[in-house]
């Protein structure tokens, strides 16, 4: 079936091409190519994409509607035509989980281990659960009486809670109703039970508080008693105040609080409700005309099956790859040693990440280094970038960074480490006014000789060790000066907005990314009109910006050939006759998640190279600050090449994005091509043969 409007039939609605991306994710939970837990955790991975995309994106939607918007403009469709179709893909989505969830715990079972509920325990389970409902859960447990209250309680954003039907069967006016919120904040979500012989048994935390019912509500006198969760999402859209007396920080700070009051946008409920309790709830919260009511399972917030228990054999999960150490740094004690011998290019989680932190902490220390400045978006919770940082300023560095406090849904840790490294003396810049800082640098000043020598590392993905391990991403080590100094300018820039320099090397947006690119595509054009070899290869996370996908299907119909690997979502419409016929999308979803952005051009065969931080998107393009780096060495440009093509090779967990938004496999070749395990393959042959290539 196919999600493009006829009336608008050169663009895909980016919400029903999110929701097909997230349909990628699902295949992956469905595949039974893919170990038995993993499968599992592809399941959260799908469930907590769903959350936000509702915060997110029908929150934004919701806004439109209303306030009466009924432009195309913004959405490709009207903004309640788009709501009923994404309304429709979630239903079917929801039924294509639900049936994947019963046959990955049909498959558990023949393993011996059993996702069981509170009417499925021996005495011996009865036992341990009994005491550990009365110690660890029922102190944590608040019921509210929705009868004897005026008003139904606040109901917290994706948390889940049971609506309790305490009933009298003779006397329905004698039946009690009661909230309890599921405190799985605070306590596991899964509890491990004692089984016998090899059998393994793991209960969730809302079945252990249906085991305590009985114990919770004895004072009352009811035949039957039933627990049904429901889940509210609301919008997670900040509204930052324009009040000149507060602080920026301030400012977030009062939004984020804002944030846990935002306007409905999803209620979720266990489908086996009884009508009655069903009715009640939705009249006392006052969303009875509700457009995005959801019928679902017993289990809400399945996103926790990330953290599902370890269980099972090896064989259950992805067979774990040390990073790998990068060819250029394994010899040198001194990381600055190496990047001033030649360009490093990093690419995680293949290689380690600890390259950089070791960078960072020789930096901290060095004598000769003046000054660090980074851009920080996102870190780990226990941030070693964060502690290296601080190390240095310990060493009487001078350290600038600029951290972005509008990072959605990080906003909370980046005020708390704001907070830290001010209390450190480091130099805080929050941001920009009016822009996200979305770029990932560093730069270090060091002192070789009688004059100052910088250090830049640029990268496609956040300064976070822990994303690291698990998104692929590219960083530039660089001392070559014609970028270095560039650098030093984007910082200038952070620290004084009005200073605006001209770059011949960087792309940086919004100043000059959006024609930089545009410049490159139409070079691409003049060639293929003159008969020259023209083409373009790019991969990004998403592709929406209306802009440059008219100038793609431009480059297209001039003949020059475009591939693309898009991870998210995608808007243009590729293979369409008379539109995009010489433009090909894959999509990769595997273990790790697809992060980098790289373009490469032909330019008449002296192919130009870039990494960036940014996608092809209206925020990226326009409303942020994005990084893109040229990549000049020859060597650096191979790699780069070899780590696209691996990337067009594979048919195991490439799709084809088409009309149709259908995610088929991509299929063919000589032989199995999976760029994930490929890439691995070929950097670590690198590394075994660099003594061979120097």
């Amino acid at each position: 079936m196919s999600f493009i409007s006829s009336e608008v039939d050169e663009y895909v609605n980016r919400e029903i091409s999110w929701l097909s991306f997230n349909e990628r994710v699902l295949q992956e939970a469905k595949d039974p190519q893919v170990p038995l837990l993993e499968r599992l955790k592809f399941l959260g991975i799908f469930s907590s994409n769903l959350d936000e995309f509702f915060s997110v994106r029908v929150g934004t939607l919701q806004r439109m509607i209303d306030a009466g918007v009924r432009s195309k403009a913004m959405v490709g469709a009207s903004p309640k035509k788009v709501m009923k179709d994404v309304h429709s893909k979630v239903l079917s989505l929801r039924d294509d989980f639900d049936s994947t969830f019963r046959e990955i715990t049909q498959e558990l079972e023949k393993h011996n281990i059993f996702i069981v509920d509170e009417t499925h325990l021996d005495e011996q389970q009865k036992s341990f659960l009994k005491t550990y409902f009365q110690e660890k859960v029922r102190p944590r447990l608040i019921p509210v009486m929705l009868k004897d209250i005026p008003d139904f309680p606040y109901l917290k954003n994706q948390v889940i809670y049971l609506l309790i039907d305490v009933r009298k069967k003779w006397n329905p006016q004698a039946s009690k109703f009661a909230l309890i919120e599921v405190p799985a904040d605070v306590l596991p979500r899964f509890i491990m039970l004692p089984g016998s012989d090899d059998r393994k048994c793991v209960i969730m935390l809302d079945d252990v508080i249906r085991f305590g019912l009985d114990d919770i509500f004895s004072t009352f006198d009811y035949d039957s008693i039933g627990a049904y969760t429901i889940k509210l999402t609301r919008d997670a859209e900040l509204d930052i105040d324009d009040d000149v007396t507060k602080s920026f920080f301030e400012k977030v700070s009062d939004s984020l609080e804002e944030r846990k009051k935002g306007q409905p946008v999803r209620f979720v409920y266990d489908r086996e409700m009884p009508y009655y309790l069903l009715d009640f709830a939705l009249n006392r919260l006052g969303i009875q005309k509700f457009e995005n009511l959801v019928p679902g399972g017993k289990y809400h917030n399945a996103k926790d099956f990330m953290g599902f228990p370890h269980v099972g054999p090896d064989s259950f999960y992805y067979e774990k790859k040390h990073p790998l150490a990068h060819k250029d740094l394994v010899t040198h004690k001194s990381i600055f040693n190496a990047i001033r011998e030649r360009d490093i290019l990093l690419h995680y989680p293949y290689q380690s990440f600890d390259s950089f932190i070791d960078l960072l902490r020789e930096a901290a220390i060095d004598p000769a280094v003046s000054s660090i400045k980074v851009t920080l978006y996102r870190v780990a919770k226990n941030s070693n970038v964060i502690n290296a940082l601080i190390n240095a300023i310990k060493n009487g560095k001078d350290v600038t960074v600029v951290i972005e406090l509008q990072a959605r849904f990080d906003e909370r840790s980046n005020i708390y480490w704001t907070q830290k490294l001010e209390e450190a003396g480091a130099r805080i810049i929050d941001g920009v006014p009016g822009l996200k800082v979305h770029s990932k640098l560093c730069h270090i000043t060091r002192t070789e000789g009688d004059k100052k020598v910088h250090y830049s590392c640029i990268g496609t993905g956040n300064f976070n060790e822990s994303t690291a391990k698990l998104y692929c991403d590219h960083m530039l080590m660089t001392a070559n000066k014609e970028l270095t100094d560039e650098v030093e300018k984007v910082f200038e820039f952070f620290a004084h907005n009005y200073k605006v320099y001209d770059y011949k090397h960087l792309i940086v947006a919004p100043l000059q990314m959006r024609k930089a690119f545009e410049k490159c595509i139409d070079n691409e054009i003049e060639n293929a009109k003159a008969g020259k070899p023209a083409y373009i290869h790019v991969k990004v996370n998403s592709l929406v910006d209306s802009k440059m996908i008219n100038k793609l299907y431009e480059a297209g119909k001039a003949g020059v050939s475009i591939k693309m690997v898009v991870r998210g979502i995608c808007s243009l419409v590729p293979g369409v006759k008379g539109l995009s016929e010489n433009i090909e999308v894959i999509s990769i979803v595997d273990k790790y998640l697809e992060h980098s952005r790289i373009f490469i051009f032909c330019n008449d065969g002296e192919e130009k190279y870039y990494i960036s931080s940014a996608d092809w998107m209206v925020r990226n393009l326009d409303r942020r600050v994005e990084v893109a780096t040229p990549i000049y060495d020859k060597a650096l440009q191979e790699e780069l090449r070899m780590y696209m093509d691996l990337q067009f090779m594979d048919n195991t967990k490439a799709r084809i994005i088409n009309e149709q938004q259908d995610n088929k496999y991509k299929k063919g070749g000589d032989r199995s091509c999976r760029a994930q395990e490929d890439t691995y393959t070929f950097l670590k042959e690198k590394l075994e043969n660099k003594d061979k290539i120097q």
